[in-house]
């Protein structure tokens, strides 16, 4: 049992803290018990002081707010800095438990990767290690819990709490700039965190690539102590701000990649399913093959073997177990062929991934390379353009279709893209695209279908239908048997 005082230590409380018993924590007002503590959250929608006598109806001890409102009973209301602060350090504390080795990935791309790729490498060495991101909650026995890149912090501290309960030592974890900008990796005793990447993405949430990378920034100078380290991909466009914060902040950098001090990458050579490695660590030059085609990839392995190194595996072994790695659901997975032409499905949803995925492919294609994609609605709409131009440059062959729609018109976005993708072939049904660009493949050809990865449904409206890039690919190469 927690009082309301040992909940929000620190804070004014009313005399009766001391003694409240606390049952609960939310956020939403329907989800309050009676002796829950409500936190009034300001979302880009609804501020949730409207809901503040719901929630004291349904029986909340307290209203965790920044600004109780006029002629409130402020016995009730508590007032903080930052509700969404509060609410973080109020899960952890209700939550306690953790596993003892946690790291943290951020970036634009490749964070899904790098956290499965942590925790395969974890588990190799014997650990009993999980992994929390945009695909679910990954163990060894498969996935659980829902898909959220960074869930809110009452989901997260349960699961955290959950997972230390059942034994688990290590956990590996995506951080969305969303996540991070609203605090809800708070609370989170982390031991090491990576820096993949940053390019174009969410400009629809962040005003502009200076408050993304703040947001993002937030994981370094807000969530790690110092003398905890840093792992950086060095040859991002925005390395070298990132290690000159970081080190500033008085964390050790481990970076990684070709212009990497501490894992470098001297030599790459990409075949069809595989990439050769040459990487160098403290003077000792080691190959290796990865079993995951693509530079990014290698990247991402790189950048998850520099934390298990910083979290105190030994180098040998991180190094020796890279050549296990299965990659992440959706993340240039080879989903099928026809007349020996390969079929990839990948999560590439943003400019820079879809560039990446393409320069990827290209070497391996002695054909034509082919990729279906669209772009989301209610998203940064100045990246569709961006995205055609890339895929009309990068690829012989562009098929445009719906993503994720959501509630804006589907032609519209489509005609956004096509704007700039001069001879484009638009089929706005995905599953008819697919078929169309399978049905289109021959020998020497790679078609990559991009933007939805894992995803298991099409958000069109307000409602989100059955729909699996996986699915309608088996199911075309099927129908052209």
């Amino acid at each position: 049992m927690i009082t309301l005082a040992q909940l929000l230590p620190g804070m004014r409380l009313p005399p009766y803290a001391a003694s409240q018993i606390v049952r609960g924590l939310g956020e939403d007002s329907r989800k309050i018990e009676r002796d829950f503590v409500f936190f009034a959250l300001s979302g880009v929608k609804a501020n949730g002081l409207a809901f503040a006598h719901a929630a004291m109806a349904a029986g909340a001890c307290a209203i965790v707010c920044e600004h109780a409102p006029d002629g409130a009973d402020t016995s009730r209301y508590i007032e903080v800095a930052d509700t969404r602060l509060a609410l973080a350090r109020a899960a952890a504390i209700f939550y306690p438990r953790q596993p003892g080795t946690i790291v943290a990935v951020t970036g634009t791309s490749g964070k899904t990767s790098v956290a499965s790729f942590v925790r395969q490498i974890w588990s190799l060495q014997g650990r009993k290690a999980a992994a929390l991101g945009t695909t679910g909650l990954i163990t060894d026995e498969g996935a659980d819990e829902g898909a959220l890149t960074t869930p809110d912090p009452i989901t997260l501290h349960r699961i955290i709490d959950r997972l230390a309960g059942e034994g688990f030592s290590h956990l590996s974890m995506e951080a969305s700039s969303h996540g991070l900008d609203q605090r809800r990796l708070d609370g989170v005793r982390l031991a090491a965190a990576g820096f993949t990447n940053l390019s174009r993405d969410h400009l629809d949430y962040h005003p502009d690539m200076e408050s993304y990378l703040a947001a993002k920034m937030r994981l370094f100078d807000s969530l790690l102590d110092r003398g905890q380290t840093a792992v950086i991909d060095a040859d991002g466009e925005y390395a070298s701000r990132v290690i000159d914060a970081c080190r500033t902040r008085g964390l050790n950098v481990f970076t990684i990649g070709a212009k990497g001090e501490d894992l470098r990458l001297v030599e790459a050579e990409a075949a069809i399913a595989s990439t050769r490695l040459v990487v160098e660590h403290d003077g000792k030059r080691r190959e290796l093959t990865l079993l995951l085609a693509g530079a990014f990839m290698a990247s991402n392995a790189l950048v998850a073997a520099g934390l298990c190194i910083a979290t105190g595996e030994d180098v040998d072994a991180v190094l020796s177990a890279l050549a296990s790695l299965q990659g992440a659901p959706g993340r240039l997975e080879k989903v099928g062929e026809r007349h020996g032409a390969p079929i990839f499905v990948d999560y590439a949803h943003k400019p820079d991934a879809l560039e990446k995925v393409l320069a990827a492919l290209r070497p391996m294609t002695t054909g034509r390379l082919i990729v279906v994609f669209g772009c989301g609605g209610d998203r940064d709409r100045g990246k569709r353009a961006i995205m055609g131009a890339i895929a009309t440059r990068a690829a012989d062959v562009v098929i445009v279709t719906d993503d994720n729609p959501r509630s804006e018109e589907p032609s519209a976005i489509r005609a956004e893209i096509l704007k700039a993708a001069p001879g484009a072939i638009e089929i706005g049904d995905r599953a008819k695209a697919i078929t169309h660009a399978i049905a289109m493949l021959r020998v020497g050809d790679a078609l990559v279908i991009a933007g939805k990865g894992h995803e298991t449904g099409q958000k069109i409206g307000a409602i989100t239908l059955p729909f699996s890039d996986h699915d309608a690919a088996r199911n075309a190469l099927a129908e052209a048997q």
